[in-house]
């Protein structure tokens, strides 16, 4: 394993995201990187509602492809836009440290309640109706550079709601214009796997990578991903799960948001905590 190539999306996140993967492969494991640049099925159709299309999968199913054909060692993903099951043959090898999960809510200066909101994200939806009934919303498709020019410069809309990890990431602490306030867990609970970077690869090579990642990252997103595999989560449902040390932070179009405090043995059952608490809440029979 003297080179290692990567499969990444084309997007200035997403190659941020994987120089710094590569980084990390070259500083732990003394390899040469390449990175297989590929256009997803989600990058190409930039007018599809990905509610409508079911977006999970249209970001990862091409560079999953590369990694069964051999085409690439590993593939990195924001785990958000992973789907809760994994192709046959994959596996998830770990996670780089999680940066800061919460989303932040993007206003245009002097919009203190906004009456316009673009976001395509059920789960952001529900949760920014609560703050703010009566919004009405609209789509919103691009990068997040693009995304804040339409705000802030072509005034598509009040506001959006944006990944304080994806927008870390690229530089961004500021924008003209526009006010960024980071919403708590109270206010909106993360995307499953929010601000954590995946890396998949092929089943066999897993072992290989396990002891190069972030342990307590990869604890706290395999609970969050349980909730979704058992809910059987796309982009259709409003839903979302949050770990951090002690707390499990839940959200569902059925149930609002609600808090479970977590132990150390609920972390090593995450199939079992997913179901006991999904039963529990009624979401699951």
């Amino acid at each position: 394993m003297s080179k290692l190539v990567l499969a990444t999306r084309k997007s200035p996140l997403a190659l941020a995201q994987t120089e710094m993967v590569a980084a990390h492969l070259r500083n732990h494991l003394g390899v040469e990187t390449e990175l297989l640049k590929i256009v997803t099925t989600g990058d190409r159709q930039t007018e599809w509602s990905l509610e409508q299309r079911g977006g999970k999968g249209l970001f990862t199913s091409e560079l999953e492809a590369a990694l069964l054909k051999g085409e690439a060692d590993v593939a990195v993903h924001s785990t958000k836009d992973l789907p809760g099951e994994m192709p046959s043959g994959l596996a998830i090898g770990g996670y780089m440290p999680r940066a800061d999960p919460r989303d932040v809510l993007v206003l245009r200066t002097g919009v203190e309640s906004p009456a316009t909101l673009a976001t395509g994200s059920p789960r952001r939806r529900l949760q920014v109706q609560l703050m703010f009934p009566g919004v009405a919303f609209s789509e919103i498709r691009g990068n997040v550079d693009t995304r804040l020019r339409k705000i802030g410069e072509q005034h598509v809309a009040d506001g959006t709601v944006l990944a304080a990890a994806g927008m870390k990431r690229l530089g961004i602490e500021t924008w003209p214009g526009i006010e960024f306030a980071p919403l708590d867990f109270e206010q909106m609970v993360p995307a499953v796997g929010q601000g954590a970077i995946a890396i998949q690869c092929r089943e066999d090579d897993a072992a290989k990578f396990a002891a190069t990642f972030d342990a307590t990252t990869a604890r706290a997103v395999s609970l969050e991903r349980a909730f979704q595999s058992a809910l059987g989560g796309g982009c259709h449902t409003a839903f979302a799960a949050h770990a951090t040390a002690d707390t499990l932070h839940l959200f569902h179009e059925r149930t609002g948001v609600r808090n479970f405090r977590i132990s150390a043995a609920d972390f090593a059952a995450p199939e079992a905590t997913a179901t006991r608490i999904l039963r529990e809440l009624g979401l699951l029979a």
